[in-house]
């Protein structure tokens, strides 16, 4: 079992309290043993960020290049032990789990190369003999909140944009999740920056969280996670006129035409809402699919949710892990018991299973409900999906975008018309024609509308937004 300390101002502390993290897929398993922060010793991190601002600011973009690309190559080399780790603190399936520390690797190169190509822009004054000069900057100390389903994924894109942007950096993993922030700061700790450019502090939301969130030394926060905290987290910086980065889930659906690829569909079904044991913000929890097709769809996609294997997460050929944690598997189980009450058509999966190791293991759960029944409305994060009818195109567009989430939205059709016209009309941040809703690349822009998301997008060159302000300046030649 492994014993985790915080990483401030360049050194590795004990915590005031201690917890531990579970491996979801064996209880008997205890996967570290974390330091807690006080409020205090968080405030020493962010006090060491400050501190460290002016020298990382001003370091040149080849010393933040080569940091960065140190830690993702670290990263990549690694993948399979740090997946391994992932796999059995999450629970994501082992393939998954290698997948994910890949991506955040590569994350961590693609920033090392954005650190080189910080964007400015050079105008023309309106006023003879002046020249005008606009730059970005960075915006100072970042304190970066990151979740449990993507422990390795997430907080690389946080990170490593921060960084190469030359900001400093206060990051708390999810309390779920200390082992997998933890390898990660470890190799950070390694990569060449000045003390205090990067710490790590673990601990609660409520202390922890709260503590970067209401400190005046913190510039700005990114935040992935649960509305109410996020919007609670909103009002709390804006009191203070921090800057605001949120992301916060979302209740994505899937919209399946009459000409659509049954298989294809169905499989685009099947990944979207049922691979990561469906804890993942993207994942398609309301799955559209007009009259003509409905029966066929409804079968098929039955028929492959119930042969899905959930087991261990490190066993070879299971494809849904367990659920992350006691508390998730009693809400996910608490919102099959609503929709029955509801009167939702229950049509496969939702069971507690037993397994050679006692975990949270959950059988995945489909439903044809109505739209308005709260199954369909309100997101579980679990694996846990609903089929809804329609009667054609037009009042599916309509059903997909009732909801207050805008996060992600698919289609599956073989029609160039009806494909076109929903990637203009959804009201999302993120369109997939014909793929599941769950699945992004790393080297473009992450984020939703409505209550998904706040403030510019992650990930890409767009992070750039968040990360940086601007300056203009002009010159009297």
């Amino acid at each position: 079992m492994a014993s985790l300390k915080h990483f401030i101002n360049g050194r590795w502390e004990t915590g005031v309290t201690l917890g531990t993290s579970e491996n979801p897929s064996d209880l008997a398993d205890t996967v570290a043993e974390f330091a807690r922060a006080d409020a205090a010793q968080t405030e020493a991190a962010i006090r060491a960020a400050a501190d460290a601002r002016e020298d990382w600011a001003h370091s040149t973009p080849q010393r933040r290049f080569e940091v960065l690309d140190a830690i993702g190559t670290e990263v990549l080399a690694r993948k399979e032990e740090l997946g391994r780790l992932l796999a059995r603190e999450e629970g994501k399936t082992l393939p998954e789990a290698v997948g994910e520390t890949a991506r955040a690797g590569q994350i961590f190169k693609f920033f090392a190369a954005e650190a080189l190509r910080i964007p400015g822009e050079k105008q023309t004054s309106v006023r003879p003999g002046v020249e005008v000069d606009i730059t970005r900057e960075p915006v100072g100390v970042v304190g970066l909140i990151a979740p449990w389903n993507f422990p390795l994924a997430i907080p690389a894109w946080k990170i490593a944009p921060a960084l190469a942007y030359g900001n400093t950096v206060v990051f708390k993993p999810a309390e779920l999740v200390p082992a997998c922030g933890a390898a990660l700061a470890e190799i950070i700790s390694r990569a060449g920056l000045p003390a205090g450019a990067f710490n790590l502090v673990m601990g609660s939301g409520r202390l922890v969280g709260q503590t970067i969130v209401d400190s005046p030394l913190v510039d700005a926060i990114s935040f992935t996670g649960s509305v109410s905290v996020g919007q609670g987290l909103l009002k709390a910086a804006a009191a203070r006129q921090a800057r605001v980065q949120l992301e916060m889930g979302g209740k994505n659906p899937l919209v399946v035409l009459d000409d659509a690829e049954l298989d294809r569909a169905v499989d685009c079904a099947v990944q979207g809402s049922f691979y990561s044991t469906g804890q993942r913000c993207t994942a398609s929890s309301r799955i559209i699919v007009t009259a003509g097709i409905f029966d066929r769809f409804a079968a098929a996609l039955r028929e492959r949710t119930r042969a899905l294997v959930v087991d261990h997460a490190l066993k070879r050929g299971t494809e849904i892990g367990p659920v992350v944690s006691q508390a998730q598997l009693d809400q996910n189980l608490a919102y099959l018991e609503i929709g029955r009450a509801e009167g939702a058509e229950w049509l496969a999966g939702g069971e507690r299973l037993q397994r050679d190791t006692r975990g949270h293991y959950m059988s995945p759960a489909l439903f044809v409900a109505e739209p308005q029944h709260r199954i369909a409305r309100e997101e579980i994060f679990g694996p846990v999906a609903c089929l809804i009818r329609a009667n054609d195109y037009e009042h599916a567009l309509a059903l997909a975008n009732d909801t207050p989430f805008g996060l992600c939205a698919g289609i599956c059709t073989t029609s160039l018309k009806h494909a076109a016209h929903f990637r203009r009309h959804a009201q999302v941040g993120m369109v997939m024609v014909n793929l599941p809703t769950a699945g992004v690349d790393f080297h473009v822009p992450f984020g939703g509308r409505k209550g998904s998301s706040y403030g510019p997008r992650e990930q890409g060159r767009h992070a750039v937004e968040f990360y940086t302000t601007v300056k203009t300046a002009y010159i009297q030649a």
